[in-house]
């Protein structure tokens, strides 16, 4: 195929179709991923959205409007449609325009348009913020009003850079201990803390998982020397948060509080999971551990897998927005579309590094993905037709033909660590006792947890059956095999972190694969293929494998 025009084609309505056969289609890919969000690939024809937020971050990470254009351009089959390129310039020209500084005591809202505060001024949810002007172009606000202002504006369509600054909080002596940055590493902490710069302190660090996302949060606290809270998703992620810290810190077990499970402990670091935050006897109560944000003169707020953030959490972290924070996360992708408030919140994108980036230098596997299209069980078929939507989804998510593909897959791969990871816990339960392994579950006690994750890591036990509380923070380093037998509808997250179970480098041929068994014709393969996308977007493909459970030698094959 000759291709005399560019690589892709970009609509009035700031969605651009990518061709990645064209020659220079990967290279479109590069620099669209800056800008531009992945929603749809059928096929060769990638679909990317252009949005307001994805045009802030870039704006935060450098990007200037110029350059998105210039890369459009540079690609374009036609010519850039009028409304796109003035759109992306408005965009872009938005961010910066409107910002909170601290001068004489006092916290302004600050404007490069005396007409745009104006009009802002007058709307309902941005008035009763607002104090009084003490110029054309800057308000006073009410200081508690920080968080809620930013939400409020970036709604309306104006991201605040927040240059207010942010107190110290309690100090705390503490260095790393033995630890030698990556590059990118240093890189993500001196970007997060910009010394010197009143733009420092608050933002989203995007990594991969097995790249050292904790190793960063880490060097931050040495960096800050301050107290802080460590906000995270399960109480494994408690346990291994505070390993890490009495290994690569100078920190001592005294310096360092668990709040998560039966303990309330409360000390100059203090690590709590979301879960008891968000914890209250009744839905009209209140929730009794919040207190927790304000028990101690915290200076930093480390938000681990920001991107699971519970409402609750973002309504405090509003009240709390003269502390620094730092969200930590592999991907900042939210079903409930809340990123916004990820930005306003906790801050703006700050370094994100491809996954493909890191697999090319070896510091994570490298990586295989595959789906597996399996029939429906002829058993389970007319119960398949006659369901309701959410019926057919784990009908075919439990079907039964799935066990026998695992075992072939097994036998592809022994004497690897695999992991069999699913969303419903009567199939693991089903499949734990058919294939004669242990299953791990978020009722599992916790010893016995870490004596199967031990024994796992150890090679002792090479096969291990996970419910979704593997999906967040387990450190399973020896891992390179894992099978997805089911998941949460189309969790684009989900598949993200479930195939980063397996991306810490492993010795020898550093290399992990991932499979996603899906049901054949149902829809469960429209869910699989939403899944996909953030991998897609990273970079990774899916190779399309299709079970034949009828084969003539009687023997199951994957072809």
């Amino acid at each position: 195929m000759t291709y005399q025009s560019g690589a892709i084609i970009v609509q009035p309505d700031y969605t651009v179709l990518l061709d990645k056969r064209h020659p220079q289609g990967e290279q479109a890919a590069e620099q669209l991923a800056r800008f531009a969000d992945l929603i749809k690939r059928p096929g060769d024809l990638h679909t990317y959205r252009i949005t307001p937020l994805s045009v802030w971050n870039a704006a935060a990470a450098g990007v200037s409007a110029d350059e998105i254009l210039d890369a459009l351009e540079q690609h374009n089959r036609f010519e850039l449609p009028f409304q796109v390129e003035t759109g992306i310039a408005d965009w872009a020209a938005r961010y910066g325009q409107l910002r909170l500084e601290q001068r004489d005591g006092k916290m302004l809202l600050v404007g490069n348009d005396p007409k745009v505060l104006e009009n802002l001024a007058e709307k309902p949810a941005v008035r009763d913020s607002l104090i009084a002007p003490v110029s054309g172009c800057a308000w006073e606000i009410r200081p508690a009003h920080r968080g809620r202002l930013k939400q409020e504006l970036i709604r309306i369509g104006y991201p605040v850079l927040d240059l207010a600054g942010y107190h110290t909080g309690e100090q705390l002596q503490v260095d790393t201990r033995g630890l030698a940055l990556r590059d990118y590493q240093l890189r993500a902490v001196e970007l997060f803390y910009k010394e010197g710069s009143v733009q420092g302190g608050s933002g989203v660090l995007v990594l991969p998982c097995g790249a050292g996302k904790t190793v960063v949060g880490l060097a931050a606290l040495a960096e800050l020397k301050c107290a802080t809270l460590i906000l995270t998703s399960n109480v494994i992620s408690v346990k291994q948060w505070k390993k890490e810290l009495l290994d690569k810190t100078t920190l001592k077990e005294s310096d360092i509080g668990e709040y998560a499970g039966e303990l309330r402990e409360v000390r100059p670091v203090t690590i709590a999971t979301y879960q008891i935050m968000t914890h209250r006897g009744a839905k009209k109560d209140e929730y009794v551990h919040m207190k927790l944000f304000s028990e101690r003169n915290w200076g930093l707020i480390i938000y681990d897998e920001v991107h699971l953030l519970p409402a609750p959490v973002f309504r405090m972290t509003a009240e709390i927005q003269t502390t620094r924070r730092m969200g930590l996360t592999a991907t900042l992708v939210r079903e409930d579309g809340r990123e916004e408030d990820v930005f306003s919140l906790i801050g703006p994108k700050q370094f994100d590094l491809p996954w493909k980036t890191l697999e090319s230098k070896g510091w994570i596997a490298s990586l295989s993905c595959v789906e597996i299209r399996v029939p429906l069980a002829e058993a389970s078929r007319e119960r398949y037709y006659k369901a309701e939507p959410r019926g057919k989804q784990r009908l075919a998510s439990e079907n039964p033909l799935k066990l026998e593909v695992i075992m072939e897959l097994m036998e592809r791969h022994a004497g690897q660590q695999i992991l069999i990871i699913g969303q419903y816990l009567n199939q693991l339960e089903q499949l734990s006792l058919r294939l004669g392994v242990p299953l791990l579950t978020g009722s599992t006690p916790h010893h016995e947890r870490e004596l199967l994750f031990e024994r796992f890591r150890q090679g002792k036990l090479p096969v291990l059956v996970v419910s979704k509380v593997a999906n967040f923070a387990v450190n399973l380093p020896d891992a390179s095999v894992a099978i997805q037998v089911s998941g949460s509808f189309g969790s684009r997250q989900e598949e993200a972190q479930r195939t980063g179970r397996i991306l810490r480098p492993k010795a020898g041929s550093n290399e992990a694969h991932f499979y996603s068994l899906v049901t054949d014709g149902t829809k469960e393969t429209e869910f699989a293929l939403k899944r996909q996308m953030f991998m897609i977007e990273q970079g990774y493909s899916y190779e399309l494998e299709i079970w034949d459970g009828e084969a003539e030698s009687g023997k199951a094959v994957v072809t």
